[in-house]
């Protein structure tokens, strides 16, 4: 006996084309930035823990961003991979002429000028305890004003090798408003600040950490007394309307995956963009059970992604955008 039924949602989810035709959230390159690392070596080396993720030559970082300009990607977030011995406890590399992140910017700039240059200003690349600042003098926590002091002249030197967008990432106090300041000072007004806002203490950056050499050395500081607590919410809210009130263009939540209710209440509340950073671990994690058969590996990274965007993130960072994009190309997305 048939039941007499006003409403029946399953109409809209007959075919194909009526799913396209009422789909409420949708992912497009726009929707991309391609997080990608930079060694000085002459050959690419591939990260043991991100499969299909290299700490890329001079010369194929150059390549990589060629293919991100022609599959319609409009920025890229360039990631330094520092020689351990050019790293000492006050990150001192990070502001030398040498420092192969000006050098890639400058590369990148000069070849794909229309493609967006993303950098993260913080120490952890730089430094030997693999901290994102310098260390107190008593050893038991990050300095936070002197960091950011040095944070500053780094933010000014990566604009000035060309860098459109600046990252701090830190998670150091009223670090947005002095590089603002600094930019400004330094005639770099137009350089916009992307903002960690919310950058949780999670489990899941050890592949970006391995990628980057940037594990925590012989110490006891952890990063949870400068990065935020997974269990809090509301206080993600205050962080994120700091950093809009001293200046941020963008902020953005990371990791994504975990924090959906997050970026949706930052971005509900937000006058600004939010951008979610969909984290090696997130990633790791699904090309690990997609190896063992337990995951359809392109499925489950299209769902991965329409979820953050869903939750409101106006753009994501992700490692799997170059393939994304090629996918979203073949089905003329």
């Amino acid at each position: 006996m048939p039941l007499h039924l006003l409403r029946r949602p399953r109409r809209l989810r007959r075919t194909e084309p009526v799913r396209r035709l009422v789909r409420e959230t949708r992912l497009s390159v726009n929707d991309l930035v391609w997080p990608l690392f930079v060694h000085s070596e002459p050959r690419s080396i591939e990260v043991a823990s991100m499969p299909g993720v290299f700490r890329l030559s001079p010369d194929d970082l150059l390549r990589a961003c060629s293919d991100a300009a022609r599959l319609g990607i409009p920025a890229v977030a360039i990631f330094p991979s520092v020689n351990p011995d050019l790293k000492d406890p006050l990150g001192s590399h990070a502001l030398s002429p040498d420092n192969i992140l000006f050098h890639a910017v400058r590369s990148v700039k000069a070849l794909c000028p229309d493609l967006l240059v993303i950098t993260d200003v913080a120490l952890d690349p730089y430094t030997s305890h693999g901290h994102d600042g310098i260390l107190a003098a008593n050893g038991v926590a990050v300095d936070n004003d002197p960091t950011v002091e040095i944070l500053c002249r780094l933010a000014v030197m990566l604009a000035q090798a060309g860098a459109d967008i600046v990252a701090p990432s830190d998670m150091m106090d009223g670090r947005v408003r002095a590089v603002r300041e600094s930019l400004d000072v330094a005639q770099s007004a137009d350089t916009m600040i992307l903002s960690y806002a919310v950058k949780y203490a999670s489990a899941l950056y050890g592949p970006f950490r391995d990628a980057v050499g940037s594990r925590i050395g012989k110490n006891t500081i952890s990063k949870a007394t400068y990065q935020m607590d997974p269990a809090n919410r509301r206080e993600a809210g205050m962080e994120a309307e700091l950093d809009y009130n001293e200046g941020a263009d963008i902020v953005m939540i990371k990791p994504a995956s975990y924090y959906l209710d997050v970026i949706r209440e930052v971005s509900d509340n937000s006058p600004i963009p939010v951008a979610a950073y969909q984290v090696s671990g997130e990633y790791s994690q699904i090309h690990a059970a997609a190896r063992l058969g337990w995951l359809d590996l392109e499925r489950t990274r299209d769902e991965s992604l329409l979820a953050i965007k869903r939750a409101g993130a106006d753009f994501i960072l992700t490692y799997f955008a170059r393939e994304m994009a090629e996918s979203l190309m073949r089905r003329g997305g």
